[in-house]
């Protein structure tokens, strides 16, 4: 068993934003009298930013352990992913810049009613990313070809048929 988590340096800029976000509208809420118009604006950004912050608590807070036959998830919400039972991966790459020079990845992973999604910020991305490839593999499912070129950017090369559906997982 291997256990992996993400870094409080690598969630850092998370908090920071949802700070950012959050605390000066709840500050002129609470301080400034507004008209109705900006004090919905502000309720919606101070909403927003409470959400971004929570759900970064969420990822931070949660624990994934992988072992030959699953992956699973502690936290406050609990869920496993059995790698025999896989019917469904997809690896994104998100670009922060034109050139694509800087961005993130995002691995999607599904078993029934069970699914899990991780960036690449996780400590042991690369090794996660390895096993998922290997059973959607022996699986023999269907990738996209995004996922079938991200995997390639690992030096993954899986013998498996791109499959007829486009970059966002969607029917086309």
């Amino acid at each position: 068993m291997t256990c992996y988590a993400y870094p409080t340096s690598a969630m850092l800029g998370d908090y920071l934003r949802a700070a950012a976000g959050f605390v000066p509208s709840a500050a002129i809420l609470a301080t400034l009298p507004v008209g109705t118009v900006a004090e919905g604006v502000l309720s919606s950004f101070a909403a927003l930013f409470a959400v971004f912050g929570i759900r970064t608590v969420l990822r931070h807070g949660t624990r994934f352990e992988m072992t030959e036959s699953a992956l699973s998830a502690s936290g406050l919400r609990r869920t496993s992913i059995l790698w025999e039972e896989l019917d469904r991966m997809n690896l994104a790459y998100y670009s922060t810049r034109r050139d694509r020079r800087d961005g993130w990845m995002q691995l999607d992973l599904r078993s029934g009613w069970s699914s899990v999604r991780l960036d690449s910020r996780i400590e042991g991305f690369a090794a996660l990313v390895e096993r998922a490839a290997r059973a959607a593999e022996s699986r023999h499912l269907p990738l996209n070809p995004a996922t079938l070129a991200n995997l390639a950017a690992f030096g993954l090369r899986l013998h498996t048929e791109p499959s007829v559906l486009g970059a966002a997982g969607d029917s086309v």
